[in-house]
């Protein structure tokens, strides 16, 4: 039976991973409160300043941002695991054809 090695989630990976959870659950967070204020019945003349302007704009720039973060999270991932994968295959200079 083959030994199985664990995976190691790299530190760079892990704030990638923690950033994303953080910023598109905030904006998700904000989206909902925005449907949640409007429902109860918050004029829509209140998002225009303070606090609810920033709630209502949160949603529109934390979420591309989070899917920016995405991709270069699956960038560096498929960088690392080709780099592994290189360096675990052994070098046999007769297997290779001149």
């Amino acid at each position: 039976m083959a030994k199985e090695t664990p995976v190691t989630i790299h530190r760079n990976e892990r704030v990638l991973a923690f950033m994303i959870a953080g910023i598109v659950g905030l904006s998700i967070v904000a989206f909902l409160t925005v449907i949640i204020a409007t429902a109860v019945g918050l004029p829509g003349n209140q998002f225009q300043g303070g606090f609810w302007q920033a709630v209502a704009l949160l949603p529109g720039v934390g979420l591309p941002i989070g899917f920016l973060l995405i991709i270069a999270l699956l960038v560096i991932s498929a960088r690392r695991r080709g780099r592994d994968a290189a360096a675990s295959v052994p070098r046999n200079s007769s297997s290779t054809k001149k």
